[in-house]
């Protein structure tokens, strides 16, 4: 017994008729009548009662009826959700991202995914920027929005840049500092200086210490939290200057502080990072989502400019 054998029975047995059904499946009607004798003698049961003038399922023909079509309503759900899986509509996405440089856009570009592709589960996680990318590497999370990894650890990933972010200060509205527009990266030479802990954020962590560097100087650092919330309320508290991205300025700066440029610009970036070897429907419809963001302007139009 195969599909076809169940499919030409339900044509006849909802027909009523064999040459109605034989017109219906586009065969001819000695076809049709052998397949049906077919099914019977596999099952070793009549499943049409042929000795009266009208139409009749025996009893057993009736329960096949009922089974045939939700076998083949399954059958058809079940192809319809492989299609829309291979298509990127239906499966999993497991989403790791960092905070602070993200919230200009992950909430707008989730809801349009949501919208695309309503099938597919959507998992979030929110951690440090190495924690991130080693969950990628180990295929814990499909796609991640973090900052490289330097060596790129243990798995190569493959990235896509979405924006260079530049490093500036945060100060107290009446700190010296607080009515310039930019400054040069010497003048904090001397002051003490608040920065993300290493073990947080290893990228941004050494791109300011080599920028002082650059700038001739070893930074006095006064502290190092691990959390960007608190390099703010130490500058709050006025115990030194916060160093910090841009993003940061724009989603977590609480009133009464002011964020300055620093020069020369320095900047870290913020990549989109996956297993290249992972390319499952929902993680590629993904990347095409933020491709396409990116290519139109829609990835930072409610947020800052894309800074090439």
């Amino acid at each position: 017994m195969d599909l076809r054998h169940l499919r030409y029975f339900q044509a006849v047995a909802e027909e009523q008729s064999f040459s109605s059904a034989a017109r219906r499946l586009h065969i001819a009607q000695p076809a049709l009548s052998r397949a049906v004798q077919e099914l019977e003698h596999e099952l070793e049961m009549k499943l049409i009662d042929r000795s009266r003038r009208s139409f009749t399922l025996t009893p057993a023909g009736a329960v096949l009826l009922t089974e045939t079509s939700l076998i083949l309503e399954r059958l058809e759900e079940s192809i319809r959700r492989v299609k829309r899986t291979a298509q990127g509509e239906e499966g999993e996405l497991r989403l790791g991202y960092i905070g602070p440089p993200t919230q200009p856009f992950l909430g707008r570009l989730l809801h349009e995914y949501r919208r695309r592709f309503p099938k597919v589960s959507v998992h979030l996680e929110e951690r440090t920027p190495e924690r991130v990318w080693e969950m990628v590497a180990k295929s814990r999370l499909s796609v991640a929005l973090t900052r490289p990894l330097p060596g790129q650890g243990e798995k190569a990933l493959s990235t896509l840049l979405l924006r260079k972010e530049p490093l500036g200060i945060v100060v107290p509205e009446s700190h010296p500092l607080a009515k310039k527009k930019s400054i040069p990266w010497k003048t904090l030479a001397s002051e003490p200086l608040i920065v993300l802990a290493r073990r947080e954020g290893v990228g941004l962590h050494d791109e300011i210490l080599a920028a002082c560097r650059d700038a001739g100087f070893t930074p006095r650092i006064a502290h190092s939290p691990s959390l960007m919330d608190t390099v703010l309320r130490y500058v709050e508290a006025g115990a030194g200057i916060g160093i910090a991205t841009d993003s940061v300025a724009a989603s977590l700066m609480p009133a009464g502080l002011r964020y300055i440029s620093v020069t020369p610009t320095c900047t870290v970036p913020l990549v989109m990072a996956w297993d290249p070897e992972d390319d499952s429907p929902a993680v590629r419809a993904f990347r095409d989502l933020v491709s396409e963001w990116l290519g139109s302007g829609q990835m930072w139009e409610l947020g800052q400019e894309n800074d090439e």
